[in-house]
């Protein structure tokens, strides 16, 4: 009998217990979903390390971003915020911290650009392709214009430093670089000459049906450079249109037209 009323107040004592334990957790949980505790803005945080933003700004984020975050303080999830947060434009990589009681800072590292990219998009200076308005950058800067099939980005780089390189001596810069579906290139230079360089036999994935015979990227123009200041004195006054490298012992050039000087 004794053991009995022991067991009844120890099943009444736990069910109590549980009926306040359920109380005070519907209460901590009602609590923290009220508004107040709702993410209402992002802001900027900077590491000390960090360089300075250029591109992305509080108020950009939070217009990109903000009124797709889903969950709370409590209860957001901060890996998809952060995947959410670098779709936005010049959002390279982020790290996301909650801010009490209802925000979020952000640590942004940028997209460095460095070529505009195709149709509508640029590339940065990691090879990789984003999206982002061109009218953002400052005034006075004129990216070079690539093109090239999809999952080419990297490879267009390399040829483009290497271009690049292999000019710059010379005072032209590149202006357009281009990969056909074919994986053949064409090269405008700042001068207006364009370049026809066709297929890359060293790189498998640049020409994998490779000609026999056919020079390298970087041979092809390493001998029209070496060429140039001969090039000069047999054509002097004559700007070069364009420059066919394909050749195995050689290479064609086809000179601008003569602007007529007007007489007096």
């Amino acid at each position: 009998m004794f053991q009995d009323a022991r067991l009844i107040n120890f099943i009444a004592n736990s069910l109590a217990l549980l009926a306040v334990t359920a109380l005070l957790l519907g209460a901590v949980y009602w609590i923290a979903q009220r508004p107040y505790f709702a993410i209402s803005s992002l802001y900027l945080a900077h590491d000390e390390e960090g360089a300075d933003l250029r591109f992305v700004t509080a108020s950009s984020l939070n217009q990109a971003v903000a009124d797709k975050l889903r969950g709370n303080f409590f209860f957001i999830d901060l890996d998809a915020a952060r995947q959410l947060i670098e779709t936005a434009p010049w959002v390279r990589r982020a790290r996301v911290q909650r801010v009490w009681p209802n925000a979020l800072a952000v640590h942004v590292e940028e997209h460095q650009p460095l070529a505009l990219w195709n149709e509508n998009e640029m590339i940065n200076t990691w090879g990789e392709a984003f999206a982002a308005y061109a009218g953002d950058l400052p005034d006075g800067v004129v990216l070079p214009q690539l093109k090239g099939p999809d999952d080419s980005e990297r490879l267009v780089v390399q040829r483009y430093a290497e271009v690049a390189r292999w000019f710059a001596p010379l005072s032209l810069r590149v202006n357009e670089l281009a990969l056909s579906p074919r994986y053949a290139w064409e090269v405008t230079l700042s001068d207006g000459m364009r370049l026809t360089l066709g297929r890359d036999p060293a790189a498998d994935i640049a020409d994998p049906h490779g000609r026999s015979g056919a020079l390298p990227f970087a041979a092809r123009i390493e001998r029209f450079v070496e060429a140039w200041p001969r090039l000069a004195q047999v054509v002097p006054g004559r700007n070069i249109a364009h420059a066919d490298l394909r050749y195995p012992n050689g290479f064609a050039i086809t000179l601008a037209p003569v602007t007529p000087t007007p007489s007096k």
